[in-house]
């Protein structure tokens, strides 16, 4: 009951006239995910494509800090085994996916940090809109030295192109409002917090007044086109990347809030 307690309080989720808001909700933490999160996230997508009531979904993180910014370290403390990092990956492909091939519209509201998880999570919403504050990108070659699934990454490059993938991981710079809405990782960009509440608002209720299986249509229809590489197909890069002396050297650099020194195996 505690765990159900705590996660309940760790993503906030309310139903108003066929909208559903998402909020996440450690901004203590720069919304960053728990497991625990993580499920609880697929669970109101489970939710979605059961009760028709649900017209559209809104997901943001609470605070102006963060949209979120991805796993939360300590997550990875165990990590000791291949298996935990297959688990893990595949963990997150199958809450992804879910987000993805939700039969609703799903529109991320996201001001602040979005990183890593958090913007994988975004990635996998139909719509984006950003603040001015908004900053975008996955640094994970300067942070843990990990990698994205091979599902992860077919996703980023048909939402942008695999040029600019190269460009995000490997300069592992943040893109602001402006470069992001240029890119295409933000549909819109809004002056600030409160307008952002507004635009969210205004978008998810226009959508809501919309054909619902022509919405899904549409939603499977591009899911279709996209041919995607299973994250099996991808399981050696993530093995080479979780299981080096890199990683275990990136995870107690971050949490000790020292630069890394890579070493490449």
């Amino acid at each position: 009951m505690e765990q159900q307690t705590q996660t309940s309080q760790d993503i906030l989720y309310e139903l108003s006239d066929g909208i559903g808001r998402v909020t996440f909700n450690r901004p203590q933490a720069r919304n960053a995910f728990t497991f625990a999160m993580y499920e609880r996230l697929a669970e109101i997508c489970d939710e979605a494509n059961r009760d028709r009531s649900i017209k559209v979904l809104v997901l943001q993180g609470a605070g102006d800090k963060a949209f979120a910014s991805g796993t939360d370290i300590n997550q990875f403390r165990a990590f000791t085994t291949p298996q935990h990092a297959l688990e893990y990956e595949s963990r997150i492909d199958r809450v992804l996916t879910q987000i993805e091939q939700c039969r609703v519209p799903t529109i991320a509201a996201i001001t602040g940090a979005c990183t890593g998880g958090g913007a994988g999570i975004a990635a996998c919403c139909d719509l984006r809109i950003g603040t001015k504050t908004t900053r975008i990108g996955f640094p994970i070659a300067r942070t843990l030295g990990n990698c994205l699934s091979m599902s992860s990454i077919s996703r980023l490059t048909a939402l942008v192109g695999p040029a600019r993938v190269k460009d995000l991981i490997f300069t592992a710079r943040l893109v602001g409002a402006e470069e992001a809405a240029s890119l295409g990782l933000l549909n819109e960009v809004v002056e600030d917090g409160a307008a952002l509440q507004q635009r969210a608002s205004e978008l998810a209720t226009l959508i809501a007044g919309h054909a619902p299986l022509t919405l899904n249509a549409t939603k499977q229809a591009l899911v279709r086109l996209q041919r995607r590489l299973s994250r099996e197909e991808g399981e050696d890069l993530i093995l080479m990347c979780y299981m080096s002396r890199d990683f275990r050297e990136g995870l107690d650099a971050f949490l000790n809030k020292r630069p890394p020194q890579w070493v490449g195996e």
